[in-house]
């Protein structure tokens, strides 16, 4: 497995993974071209033998307080083995690295699977979009993270776990629960 930052080239993969995953609701060749060009954005993608599996975005203005996860989406082939808590890690590195201090995503509300990785991680529940995930009708829940509080946590654990200390869970990221309806989700 190998993660790295998405280029130009890869749009028409993340296309693919996007229209498999997101069969209603996915975003256009061109807002997606924007977003890997943006100097706002920052994409990566998860690559297994050459074949893009996965792929996460981040959008960030460099100098502001906050950011928001514009999408994780992983191939169902390559679903429940921690790639999808991974790439939301690597997103949240890339916004301590600018300076962020809150990141805000939306999830849809019939993504249990997606709400308790975010949960798990830290987010919490701020509000609701009713309806915004169209034409299914489905609500969108937002979540906020406390960015400066999950780096301490992290930090923490990593250095608990190196320690030894008994009891204490080893670094690095566990495995979601496997979806089983087939969409796009972490």
């Amino acid at each position: 497995m190998t993660t790295r930052v998405a280029t130009a080239a890869d749009l028409d993969a993340i296309m693919a993974l996007e229209h498999a995953s997101f069969p209603t609701d996915a975003w256009s060749p061109a807002m997606m071209r924007e977003e890997l060009a943006s100097p706002h954005g920052f994409y990566v993608v998860v690559e297994e033998a050459g074949r893009l599996v996965g792929y996460a975005g981040l959008r960030a203005v460099h100098g502001a307080r906050d950011a928001d996860i514009q999408t994780i989406t992983i191939s169902a082939a390559a679903r429940g083995r921690g790639r999808g808590r991974a790439l939301l890690a690597t997103l949240l590195d890339e916004a301590v690295s600018r300076g962020v201090h809150d990141v805000f995503l939306e999830v849809r509300a019939d993504n249990p699977v997606a709400q308790t990785l975010y949960l798990s991680e830290g987010f919490v529940e701020v509000g609701r979009r009713p309806r915004y995930y169209q034409p299914d009708d489905v609500d969108a829940v937002v979540m906020q993270l406390d960015l400066r509080g999950w780096s301490a946590r992290r930090a923490e654990g990593a250095g608990a776990a190196a320690s030894g200390i008994p009891g204490t869970p080893p670094a690095g990221p566990s495995a979601p629960a496997r979806p089983t309806d087939g969409k796009g989700w972490c």
